[in-house]
C-alpha cells in the first residue's frame, strides 16, 4: 500500500509542478487553488510513505515520478521539445526509479 501511495504521490508533484507554472505569480485563484491542493496531497502520501520506505528510496521515487511525468506533460501538451535524446533520458529515470523498487 505505501508503494501505490507514493506512486500516486508522485502524481500529485507532477499535478502541483504544473499548476505552479499556470498561477503565473499566484495570479490566477482556480490555479493557485490546484497547486496548493495538489502539492498537500503529494507532501501527505510522501509522508505516508515514509513510515514504510526509507527515506532515500522514498523521496528518489517520488522525485523521480515527478520530474518524468512533470516532463512528458510538457512534451506532450505545453509543446516542449521532445528530442529522442530527452526520452532517453527520461527512460534512464524510470529505470533508475524502477530498480530502486525492485532492490529495496
Amino acid at each position: 500500500m505505501a508503494w501505490l501511495i507514493l506512486v500516486i504521490s508522485g502524481a500529485m508533484e507532477t499535478a502541483w509542478a504544473i499548476a505552479l507554472e499556470k498561477t503565473e505569480g499566484f495570479s490566477k485563484p482556480m490555479a493557485t487553488a490546484i497547486f496548493v491542493t495538489t502539492l498537500i496531497l503529494s507532501m501527505a502520501g510522501l509522508g505516508y510513505a515514509l513510515k514504510f520506505i526509507p527515506v532515500g528510496t522514498a523521496y528518489a521515487v517520488w522525485v523521480g515520478i515527478g520530474a518524468v511525468g512533470t516532463a512528458a506533460v510538457g512534451m506532450i501538451w505545453l509543446g516542449e521539445s521532445s528530442s529522442p535524446a530527452r526520452i532517453a533520458c527520461l527512460l534512464l529515470v524510470v529505470a533508475g526509479v524502477v530498480g530502486l523498487k525492485v532492490f529495496q
